[in-house]
């Protein structure tokens, strides 16, 4: 048992690390991205339905996103839920498709991403710091001995500074994404 409290407390930082990729993902830098539209929700037939099952969304263009929603008559609805979404976003409706110009960012948007984008980040480091918490009682409660408790606190400190720092990495290459014009 006492050689699982470390493979334990790695499988969950790796999803705290995962979560965050996920998450500044949907952070626009100014490109068009299909993931910027994975909050959106659509009231297809009563029922509020993610947009991505309702249509393809690809990138014809570095600026522009092109929606081809499977069924042709919810399209007035596709258009309402991305206005719902408050994106800043504006959809041009053709009868046939939705096409998306991503507007470039200003300075200040720019400023006001990087720091959502550093809030995420610092959410993810405490999330690390709860699952060194439990791990370090789950650890006591092993009652294992002296030195090997001290060693094995030893290796969860490395693993939460090694994944500190990976967050870091992450954070400084987005933030040089939204940064860059």
């Amino acid at each position: 048992m006492d050689e699982n409290f470390i493979e334990v407390a790695e499988e969950k930082m790796l999803k705290s690390l995962e979560n965050l990729e996920k998450r500044f993902a949907t952070v626009r830098a100014g490109r068009a991205n299909p993931s910027s539209l994975d909050g959106v929700m659509v009231s297809y037939y009563g029922v509020d339905t993610p947009l991505k099952q309702l249509a393809t969304i690809s990138v014809p263009e570095a600026r522009q996103l092109l929606i081809k929603p499977f069924d042709r008559s919810c399209l007035k609805q596709i258009e309402k839920g991305i206005f719902d979404a408050d994106l800043g976003f504006t959809p041009n409706n053709d009868g046939e498709s939705i096409r998306i110009v991503i507007p470039p960012l200003t300075e200040d948007r720019r400023r006001d991403l990087t720091k959502q984008v550093k809030a995420m980040a610092e959410e993810a480091k405490v999330s690390v710091r709860n699952i060194r918490r439990e791990t370090m009682e789950d650890i006591e409660k092993a009652n294992l001995p002296e030195d090997v408790e001290k060693g094995k606190d030893k290796e969860v400190q490395d693993l939460v500074n090694e994944y500190n720092k990976k967050i870091d990495e992450m954070l400084k290459e987005k933030e040089e994404e939204l940064m860059s014009v």
